[in-house]
């Protein structure tokens, strides 16, 4: 991935509860992000019409523009419609696909975004970067970190629970992220970023040991503050490093090699408990077990449909979807063979947790 700007800049406004949207309204309206009040509305499918009809009142004109989002050629023709028009401001509305769509368009032409999340999928809802399909493969992208982000609890609790629940997997993957930085720091020599590795593993081990489930408030505003967290790691150390290591790794060659398997989130909670074990932490291993377990998520390949040569093709492949970057994987370099005994190890792991 591109390296981003090295920056300390955060978002001017961050809220997240009930009722959030109602924000929303007053800093289109006092002039904060849009001193016209010419704003572009990007909604995807779902809750994003929904939420354009409680602050057009705070709008002296908003063009909605609807994505499905996902593709780079979906943001680049998005950019091209907001280039056309004489917009002060970009609001993305939705899920990560839609968010993600809007950053990038809006880092175009260098508009300020805020970032209005209608699901908890994954943690690009305040990150510096966007995840965009190209030519069949995801790649990351780096954009403009968003203005502000909302994220209003009565509109994610409309939302699935499936894709809400996603977001815990990709939040506890830090841990096995900054697993990876350490261990390349030690091997290569590479700096670490104090700062950037606190904010992510803050969330993680606060979303990690937090009792409850997507029906209750407090744990669902703990997992929407630890994406936050996570996306503001990586604006501070200029890269997705802190967040994103073997466990993405796997999580991109799966979406390469069989799109449509699973979410991110999914699999990026997957790629961490495997990386983990690999590493032969048994301490963090059983923490995150038990978390993805209490969840409801996919701790094993055959979770998410995969059986173990498609597992061992994504292992050997994962390591090509980053080739900067050097995590567990890059270090055991694991054969398709050791990789399938490794699985077979691991399935009886995790079976015992």
């Amino acid at each position: 991935m591109p390296l981003l700007a090295r920056s300390v800049q955060t978002p001017l406004h961050i809220d997240v509860r009930r009722g959030a949207v109602a924000d929303l309204r007053n800093i289109l309206a006092d002039g904060r992000i849009s001193s016209g009040g010419e704003v572009a509305v990007v909604v995807g499918p779902g809750l994003g019409e929904k939420v354009v009809d409680l602050i057009r009142p705070s709008l002296k004109s908003a063009d909605v523009f609807v994505t499905t989002g996902g593709t780079l050629d979906a943001a680049l023709e998005l950019a091209d419609k907001l280039r056309s028009g004489h917009y002060d401001a970009v609001v993305g509305i939705g899920g990560g696909k839609t968010v993600d769509t809007a950053k990038y368009a809006a880092s175009r032409w260098g508009l300020p975004m805020v970032s209005v999340a209608t699901s908890l999928a994954n943690d690009g809802i305040a990150s510096p970067v966007a995840s965009l399909i190209n030519d069949g493969i995801k790649g990351s992208y780096g954009v403009h970190i968003p203005f502000g982000v909302i994220v209003d609890l009565d509109f994610v609790e409309n939302g699935p629970e499936r894709v809400n629940r996603a977001g815990i997997g990709d939040v506890i993957s830090n841990i096995s992220a900054l697993a990876d930085w350490e261990l390349a720091r030690e091997v290569r020599g590479e700096p670490v970023d104090g700062l950037a590795a606190s904010l992510a593993r803050m969330g993680a081990e606060a979303v990690l040991t937090m009792p409850g489930d997507m029906s209750d408030d407090a744990f669902v505003t703990v997992l929407a503050e630890a994406l936050i967290s996570s996306g503001l790691a990586m604006a501070v150390c200029g890269s997705s490093r802190p967040s994103s290591g073997g466990c993405h790794e796997i999580m991109h060659a799966t979406d390469s090699l069989y799109p449509g398997t699973a979410s991110h989130g999914e699999l990026a909670g997957l790629g961490a408990l495997f990386c983990t074990f690999l590493r032969g932490d048994e301490r963090r291993f059983r923490q995150m077990s038990e978390c993805l377990e209490r969840h409801q998520l996919p701790r094993t390949p055959s979770d998410v449909g995969l059986d173990a040569d498609q597992f061992a093709r994504i292992v050997e492949f994962a390591p090509r979807t980053r080739p900067d970057r050097y995590t567990i994987l890059e270090h055991m370099a694991l054969t398709p063979d050791e990789t399938r005994q490794k699985l077979a190890e691991y399935n009886d792991a995790v079976a015992t947790h």
